[in-house]
C-alpha cells in the first residue's frame, strides 16, 4: 500500500507531567496510521510505567515504531516546533516527516522526508502542547523547558540504548530558536557529570526567534518590500522603539501588546498577507490539522484516546518569556562548542532574514568577526539555485530562496539537502 520505500527510525513523543514526576512519554505509532478503522479512540499509551518497572523490551514493543533503514548508524535528529504551543506533529505531517495530510484528510507519502537519511524524534513541547498534557501547571521559562526535554531524552535512550552512540542533532523552527539553544545548553551543562552522556554534535534552526530585542525591524523591512508606505513605516518604527524600551524595562506583557499592534497594522494595510510568506495570503490548508487529529481514526492510531488536543495555556504561561532576551548567552555557548546552522526562508516576515542578520551583527561569539568577513556563496541543489550560505568554522547562516517561514514546506527538496549536508558536515557550496 505504501510502496517499497523504507524509513529510518521514526517516533514521536508527547511530554506528559503527572503528579510532579519525571516527564512521561507516549509514543505515536506513525506507520499504523494506514490502519484507520472504527470510531473507537482507544486509550492513551504511556511508556514511563514500563520503564520504571524495567520492562524495556515491553516498552519497545509498545512503541511499535518502524526500525527500517540504517537507523543504527544514521544521525539522530530531534525536531521541535515553535509557537509557543505549536505541536511538533505539525512539522511531522506538514513539513519534513514521512507523511503529509492532503486536502481530504488522507495521508500521503512525502518524497523529501528527513527520515530518508536520519532517525527523527518529534516532541510536542512544552507540556500542554498538542496531545501532551499536565496536571501540575505549565512551563513559564526556558530553564524549566530544558529540564523537561532533557528528562524526555534520557528516558528515550533508556528505551533505545542502541542509539546512544549515534550523532545527535537538535533542530526546530521559529520559537524553537529559544527551545533549541535551551536544550543544547542543558545537555552541555549536564554531560560532564552525567552517567550517560548525550552525543550532541550540533543544532540547526529555521527562521529562529532567539532575541526579541534584536530581531525587531519590521518598519524598514515592510517598507523596502513595498508592503507598507512611508507613513505606516514611521508608525511601526515608533512602536518598535516602544517595544525595545519595554523589553529593557522588563515589561514583557507590554512588549507583547506592541508587537500585536504592529501585526494588526500589517494585516489591515496588506489585506491579509501572510506573515509567514509575503507572496501568499493568510489562508492555509494547514488549518485542517487540528480537525485531522481530532478524528477517531487518527486518535486510535496515535494512541492518545480522548486527550484534548492542545489549548492556549502553553502560550499564555510563556507570554512573558516570549519577549525575554535571556537565552542569547546560551546561543553563544552552543556556537562556541558545537556545529550550528541557521537557515531562513527568503519570503518570511515574522522572523525575516534581515532580522536574524541584525541579531548576528550584535551578538558576540568567538570568530564572529571572521564570520562577518567571510564570503557568501551560492548553494545549488542539482541545477537549482537553492540559496546562499556564509560559513566560518562550525557556524553557517543560510538564506533559502523562494521559501517562507516553513522552509521544508515551501522547498522540501532543498530542505532535505540542507539537513543532510549539515548532519554529515558537508559544505553546501562547492566554491
Amino acid at each position: 500500500m505504501w510502496g517499497i520505500k523504507t524509513f529510518a527510525f521514526v517516533v514521536t513523543y508527547l511530554l506528559v507531567d503527572i503528579e510532579a514526576r519525571t516527564p512521561l512519554l507516549s509514543p505515536i505509532k506513525l506507520m499504523e496510521l494506514k490502519y484507520f478503522g472504527n470510531d473507537s479512540v482507544g486509550e492513551p499509551l504511556i511508556l514511563t510505567p514500563l520503564v520504571e518497572q524495567n520492562k524495556i523490551e515491553k516498552a519497545r514493543s509498545a512503541a511499535k515504531v518502524v526500525l527500517d533503514g540504517d537507523y543504527k548508524n544514521d544521525p539522530l535528529v530531534l525536531w521541535l516546533q515553535g509557537g509557543p504551543g505549536s505541536p511538533s506533529m505539525f512539522g511531522l505531517f506538514y513539513e519534513n516527516g514521512p507523511f503529509s495530510v492532503n486536502g481530504k484528510g488522507e495521508l500521503e507519502l512525502r518524497n523529501h522526508s528527513w527520515h530518508n537519511n536520519h532517525s527523527v524524534i518529534y516532541i510536542d513541547n512544552p507540556v500542554g502542547t498538542g496531545f501532551s498534557f499536565t496536571n501540575n501547571g505549565y512551563a513559564r521559562n526556558q530553564t524549566q523547558i530544558g529540564k523537561e526535554l532533557y528528562g524526555a531524552l534520557k528516558q528515550f535512550y533508556q528505551i533505545f540504548p542502541e542509539l546512544k552512540k549515534n550523532e545527535f542533532f537538535i533542530t526546530g523552527e521559529s520559537y524553537a530558536g529559544k527551545y533549541v539553544p535551551t536544550l543544547a545548553h542543558t545537555i552541555h551543562k549536564n554531560n560532564p557529570t552525567a552517567a550517560e552522556k548525550i552525543n550532541l554534535k550540533g543544532v540547526a534552526m529555521g527562521n529562529p526567534y532567539i532575541d526579541p530585542k534584536l530581531q525587531v525591524g519590521y518598519a524598514e523591512l515592510l517598507y523596502q518590500i513595498g508592503l507598507v508606505d512611508k507613513s505606516k513605516s514611521l508608525v511601526i518604527k515608533d512602536l518598535e522603539v516602544k517595544d525595545v524600551q519595554f523589553i529593557s524595562e522588563g515589561k514583557y506583557n507590554e512588549s507583547n501588546d506592541v508587537i500585536s499592534e504592529i501585526f494588526n497594522i500589517f494585516d489591515n494595510v496588506t489585506g491579509g498577507t501572510s506573515i509567514f510568506n509575503f507572496l501568499q495570503d493568510g489562508s492555509s490548508d494547514q488549518e485542517g490539522m487540528e480537525a485531522f487529529f481530532n478524528t477517531s481514526r487518527a486518535r486510535m492510531a496515535l494512541h492518545v484516546g480522548n486527550t484534548t488536543f492542545g489549548d492556549d495555556q502553553v502560550y499564555e504561561n510563556l507570554s512573558e518569556d516570549n519577549q525575554k532576551n535571556d537565552i542569547t548567552p546560551w546561543f553563544v555557548e552552543v556556537v562556541e562548542n558545537y556545529r550550528v546552522m541557521l537557515y531562513t526562508g527568503q519570503l518570511d516576515i515574522i522572523v525575516a532574514y534581515a532580522l536574524t542578520s541584525n541579531f548576528l551583527e550584535h551578538v558576540n561569539f568567538k570568530g564572529v568577526a571572521e564570520f562577518q568577513r567571510s564570503k557568501r556563496k551560492v548553494w545549488y541543489v542539482d541545477e537549482d539555485i537553492a540559496g546562499y550560505v556564509k560559513t566560518f568554522g562550525n557556524f553557517s547562516d543560510v538564506l533559502v530562496r523562494n521559501a517562507g517561514h516553513m522552509v521544508p514546506t515551501d522547498q522540501p527538496k532543498h530542505a532535505e539537502d540542507l539537513i543532510y549536508k549539515f548532519t554529515r558536515n558537508l559544505p553546501l557550496s562547492s566554491d
